[in-house]
């Protein structure tokens, strides 16, 4: 059965794509902890990250680079945490954090519930700033 992010990747569910090539998926978080919150997908599904092949493995963080970078330039913060925790969705992922202080990436933390409208927004610049 399909991950809910392959779902996402096949446009059968809806979501806030920033960034795409042909090997990765940037979407944002839904359910973010704070908003910029992004997820990094490769559109291959693999569960565990440290699956990946090489090469898989290698462009998934350089493609993460430049979404970092897109999400820097246009939500105020001191840097951007990445987090692989892996357990959630069987599907590799990183999680890109917009983050002032650590608490900003603490997954105990409660999650926000933006509108639809704050999540195509800031959907919108990062998309704007991805190069």
């Amino acid at each position: 059965m399909a991950s809910i992010f392959t779902k996402i990747i096949n446009r059968e569910i809806p979501s806030h794509i920033v960034a795409e090539d042909q090997d990765y998926l940037a979407f944002l978080d839904i359910n973010p902890l704070v908003l910029g919150h992004t997820l990094v997908v490769p559109k291959k599904e693999i569960d565990y990250i440290y699956d990946l092949d090489d090469n898989l493995l290698a462009g998934m963080h350089l493609f993460c680079k430049r979404v970092a970078r897109a999400i820097e330039s246009v939500v105020e913060c001191d840097r951007i945490g990445v987090a692989v925790i892996g357990l959630e969705v069987p599907h590799a992922h990183i999680h890109l954090v917009p983050i002032n202080s650590m608490d900003d990436i603490n997954f105990a933390r409660p999650k926000l519930s933006p509108s639809l409208e704050e999540l195509s927004s800031i959907s919108d610049k990062i998309i704007a700033a991805f190069k």
